[in-house]
């Protein structure tokens, strides 16, 4: 509503690039007010900030949903659900993100690998955290070229394959500057798709439905990673954790190819004429 459609992805990668850093920094400046002036000091402050930002919401101007033909507004988030079961490309962006969520997410074994693999301790594991995290914020900050991508399905599909791959290749690797190389160049994919998955939802989906997708996005995005990290957790305890990572991302792979392969069309979603 803010924004024409052909600058979405771009106010996308900055919302990516906003989280990613934020989520960067804020733990360095916590640490060092903590330091500082200690913890009562940082929460102060945090509260502070808090307080900023919801006033900030509060001046907002209103802006009530567009409904076509004077149509009640839906009273539950079910009618979000109902609405994917009848829009298979949004659908798809759901899929193809749970596929990587879920299959291909060795975030949990991180603390083992970093002693097995590479004979580390906590500032190992630290690295192994921010990898993706540098990646993504790359990612967001070279973004300009998205804008000129219409094909978004493909492009989709595209991204979330890079991830299955550089998550596979990052566990058949030893070497330590390696492995954070692929984790980062994971990252960067998992920006691009966020930025065309959260594109398509937003061009493709009626005014008066995108709050109720928008729930549906928060549910899988809390809880996928989470579903994720316990697939990969009991995985690596039954084999290794070679076998949890780098059939994860071989497997979120080939997820995605039957999925596109049930759902051809997907790739051929084109940015001109959004269709749901």
């Amino acid at each position: 509503r803010l924004l024409p459609t052909e600058q979405l992805p771009a106010a996308n990668a900055l919302n990516s690039v906003t989280m990613t850093s934020g989520t960067m920094i804020g733990p360095v400046l916590g640490g060092l007010i903590v330091g500082w002036w200690g913890y009562q000091a940082a929460y102060l402050i945090d509260a502070v900030t808090f307080c900023a930002a919801l006033y900030a919401v509060w001046r907002l101007p209103a802006m009530l949903p567009e409904r076509e033909g004077g149509k009640r507004g839906r009273a539950s988030v079910l009618d979000g659900l109902r609405f994917l079961g009848t829009r298979p490309n949004i659908r798809m962006t759901f899929f193809s993100d749970m596929a990587a969520m879920v299959l291909a997410q060795p975030k949990a074994l991180f603390p083992a690998i970093a002693v097995l693999w590479y004979g580390g301790d906590a500032k190992t594991v630290g690295l192994l955290v921010a990898a993706p995290a540098v990646g993504a914020l790359l990612g967001g900050l070279f973004s300009g070229w998205q804008g000129r991508i219409r094909r978004h399905g493909l492009a989709i599909l595209t991204s979330v394959a890079a991830w299955g791959l550089a998550i596979a290749v990052f566990g058949l690797t030893r070497n330590l500057w390696l492995g954070l190389f692929f984790l980062a160049l994971a990252g960067w994919a998992d920006t691009i798709s966020m930025v065309f998955r959260s594109t398509m939802m937003q061009a493709a989906t009626p005014d008066e439905m995108r709050g109720r997708l928008q729930g549906v996005f928060i549910v899988v995005v809390a809880g996928g990673p989470r579903l994720g990290d316990f697939l990969a957790g009991t995985t690596a305890d039954l084999t290794s954790p070679a076998v949890a990572i780098t059939g994860g991302g071989l497997g979120c792979v080939l997820v995605l190819l039957l999925l596109a392969l049930r759902w051809r069309g997907f790739a051929r979603y084109d940015a001109r004429s959004p269709q749901a």
